[in-house]
């Protein structure tokens, strides 16, 4: 496989930047892809194809991670460990998102309705959810915190039962907001025109930084807590899948899911807050 060969997790650690490239190759080969074979269903063929391409370096980096696990002693230096994947991890994340919102930015109307049909469903239900006055709204706060934490335990429940299936659920959410963005930009975009004629460099810039602001807030330890639950459960699973319950380490594994699950609740509180309190003060 031509994309697998491109990078291991070796190389992704000492230059975890590189991930955004390749995440933003990924999903442009998919959308191309879907567009091309599957346009009906595209909006979903291109998480699969994305899902498939990422899949092997986060399934080795799975298994390197557990490896450290029963290599090192000290829960600091693993958690420092597991760091590094979780970076080059949420560069990936964000190359996926950036190529979903310049795609759904710059495409035709007709191909992004039938390319993200199934996103924008998703984000009008989502913005259904927190429509109102949210600012004091304590019952939001916990409804959005549990609806990520329940995207969290998915996480770690398909690692540990697929080794790698976390993967699918991150993709799909960065094409999500993707998506969101995308039409965040479009559509400022549009009004931008509509007021002042042609769009200037500086106002369009303005937009894109509104649009990457608007969802990165929330977004950044929404989808770190995930990564931390996908990592923990893939952990767990490749522990067991070599037999290393045996092993007086197996408790440094155990220890170790239990502090990145807690790591990635805490995320989901800080997410849920920002999402709340202040990304609806802002925009």
């Amino acid at each position: 496989m031509v994309v697998e060969a491109l990078l291991n997790p070796f190389k992704a650690e000492k230059k975890p930047w590189e991930m955004f490239f390749l995440g933003f190759l990924y999903t442009s080969i998919g959308i191309i892809i879907s567009l091309w074979i599957f346009r009906n269903e595209a909006s979903l063929i291109m998480v699969f194809m994305i899902t498939i391409a990422a899949l092997p370096i986060f399934y080795n980096t799975v298994k390197m991670e557990e490896s450290k696990d029963m290599m090192m002693d000290s829960e600091t230096s693993i958690l420092r460990e597991h760091n590094k994947a979780i970076s080059f991890f949420m560069y990936m994340f964000i190359g996926i998102t950036i190529a979903c919102a310049v795609w759904y930015t710059f495409l035709p109307t007709s191909i992004t309705n039938s390319l993200f049909d199934k996103q924008t469903g998703t984000i009008q239900a989502i913005n259904h959810q927190v429509t109102g006055n949210v600012i004091y709204n304590v019952s939001i706060f916990w409804k959005i915190f549990f609806n990520n934490f329940k995207v969290m335990a998915f996480s770690i429940l398909f690692s540990f039962v697929y080794g790698a299936g976390a993967i699918f659920i991150l993709v799909w959410n960065a094409t999500v907001i993707g998506a969101a963005i995308g039409n965040f930009i479009r559509s400022n975009i549009s009004s931008y025109t509509s007021s002042f004629g042609l769009l200037e460099a500086g106002n369009y810039f303005h937009v894109v930084s509104l649009g990457l602001l608007k969802y990165s807030i929330h977004g950044i330890p929404e989808i770190a807590a995930y990564f931390y639950g996908g990592l923990a459960g893939g952990i767990l699973s490749v522990a067991l899948i070599r037999k290393h319950f045996r092993s007086e380490k197996f408790l440094m594994v155990m220890k170790d899911f239990s502090e990145m699950t807690l790591i990635g609740v805490g995320f989901l509180i800080a997410a849920a807050f920002l999402e709340v309190y202040v990304t609806h003060i802002l925009f």
